[in-house]
């Protein structure tokens, strides 16, 4: 399992997995409060990532399961200053759900975000009827902090969302030694 920057180069796996995973990936994608006509090229959704991150508000990761892409993990909203925030949002293809990866997925960039950016929280808000990322979320011991009515434009109308949140002192030891500690007691 891992994570690395999207890039160009990762245009026909993502596309092939995007496209085996439609209808289930379909009713959590964001989506336009109004029509702003055709989706965007694949190519231009990474320039646009690339550029966010170079501006250093956003890391746009793809995730890797034995080597083969599965999914997409995009830190966002990365704010210093007085709050030093961002917030977590996911993807995974069905294939490999429920096996861990997500969880260490989040588990890395958490990590990434409180060592190397030394970010002080981690937010991560999902659809109430989301088990399958609710259960990514109480995996890791994310706290729930409450409901956000309205929150994103999701599938065709502004959704609900549950927020969870985390701070670097929660886990001093890092969050994926935390995860990897609980698998192992299993």
């Amino acid at each position: 399992m891992g994570l690395r920057p999207i890039g160009r180069r990762d245009q026909a796996a993502w596309s092939r997995v995007r496209a085996v995973n439609r209808d289930w990936l379909l009713q959590w994608e964001a989506t336009p409060p109004r029509d702003l006509g055709p989706p965007i090229s694949f190519t231009a959704m990474v320039r646009g990532l690339s550029k966010q991150a170079r501006a250093g508000t956003l890391l746009p990761f793809v995730v890797t399961y034995d080597g083969e892409l599965v999914g997409q993990l995009t830190v966002g909203g990365i704010t210093y200053g007085s709050l030093c925030s961002a917030h977590v949002g996911y993807w995974l293809d069905q294939r490999v759900a429920g096996r861990g990866v997500m969880p260490t997925a989040v588990a890395l960039a958490v990590d990434h975000c409180f060592g190397v950016l030394q970010l002080h929280r981690i937010e991560v808000n999902i659809r109430p009827e989301n088990t399958a990322s609710l259960r990514v979320v109480e995996k890791l011991g994310f706290r729930e902090e409450g409901l956000r009515r309205s929150f994103l434009h999701i599938s065709g109308a502004w959704r609900d969302h549950r927020s969870f949140a985390m701070t670097a002192e929660e886990v001093p030891g890092g969050l994926l030694a935390r995860w990897r500690a609980t698998q192992r007691r299993r």
